[in-house]
């Protein structure tokens, strides 16, 4: 997917001197989803070529899913 954090870093560093060099390294080390993976703020990192059969698979697992509800102990009474 693209990557907009180099956007960002550019709105950030807009009146640096040197804003071509920290925009370079708030991109190598913010714009990495493996940062975030390593902190356990997501599960899995799925590569751009993967993301459609990711979300095939994901979508074939949930096809059959049931939710399963607690039977009913009192009806409705009319008031």
């Amino acid at each position: 997917w693209g990557c907009s954090s180099a956007g960002a870093a550019n709105i950030i560093f807009k009146k640096d001197e040197d804003k071509d060099a920290k925009t370079a390294k708030y991109v190598e080390e913010f714009a990495t989803p493996y940062k975030a993976a390593e902190r356990g703020f997501v599960d899995v990192v799925i590569e751009p070529k993967q993301t459609r059969p990711a979300v095939i698979n994901a979508l074939a697992m949930l096809a059959s899913k049931r939710e399963n509800r607690a039977p009913k102990k009192h009806g409705n009474i009319p008031l």
